[in-house]
């Protein structure tokens, strides 16, 4: 199943992620230019820690753009609710139409969504049913890149060896204050993406506790999978997820 794009018309939400895809854009461009490729070049350092700053900078950058434009769950107008599954569906008295229960709406996008965590300004984006999956690899795409980030500014003066081939263009003369800002940078990343994960993680684990005593229960011939659980959670786009999931609310 595609995932269908979703666009929040929110001028403070695009402000929010145009300031996460700056602090991205700004790390992504000063770390190779400083730290990597100089010392590459004098060989200090291997091919291979370039590369992988470039992977998790891509991965980290296509997390966002999935996460910001997924859609989060988004309830059509005209439902088709199955009979069997009519009284666990209620009316929105916000937008007056029929939504699953666990289901809410969202005031900045205008629409009820199913199984809303909330609504993240830093994606411009309701995270759901259908894209909590991509917000939770986002979360952790961004602790990866944000560490990384860190860790080589710490060894760009603790530790790598100093450089020989220096010029005096601007970004070199001011190496100092843009590496400050870079690890900066990283610093917030990477405490509020650990708290935000942590916190996520923390839910959907309880969650999945809950769940334990339904995992021995038989349905449909078959045991209910930890898979089962956690798409339970964040829904069933992920593929794994589709295979093991057969009791998701039709709409």
């Amino acid at each position: 199943m595609k995932l269908r794009l979703h666009f929040v018309v929110d001028p403070m939400g695009w402000l929010c992620i145009s300031v996460v895809f700056g602090i991205w854009l700004y790390n992504t461009f000063f770390i190779p230019k400083l730290v990597l490729l100089p010392h590459y070049n004098e060989g200090h350092i291997p091919w291979a820690i370039v590369v992988c700053y470039y992977i998790a900078s891509a991965l980290c950058i296509a997390a966002l753009f999935r996460a910001s434009t997924a859609d989060p769950g988004r309830l059509p107008v005209d439902p088709k609710i199955p009979h069997s599954e009519r009284e666990h569906w209620e009316l929105c008295n916000k937008c007056n139409l029929m939504r699953p229960k666990r289901s809410h709406h969202c005031s900045r996008c205008g629409h009820c969504v199913r199984r809303m965590d909330h609504h993240c300004p830093w994606i411009n984006n309701c995270v759901g049913e259908d894209n909590h999956w991509l917000f939770l690899q986002l979360c952790f795409y961004a602790q990866v890149l944000s560490l990384f980030t860190l860790v080589l500014d710490f060894c760009q003066y603790y530790y790598f060896q100093p450089l020989t081939g220096l010029d005096q263009k601007f970004t070199t003369r001011h190496e100092l204050a843009l590496l400050r800002v870079s690890a900066l940078m990283g610093l917030v990343m990477f405490g509020g993406m650990t708290s935000l994960f942590y916190t996520q993680m923390t839910g959907i684990l309880s969650v999945i506790l809950k769940l334990l005593p339904f995992f021995f229960n038989y349905r449909f011939g078959s045991k209910r999978s930890w898979q089962w659980a956690l798409a339970e959670v964040c829904g069933t786009r992920w593929k794994p997820l589709q295979a093991s999931h057969h009791f998701r609310t039709h709409v």
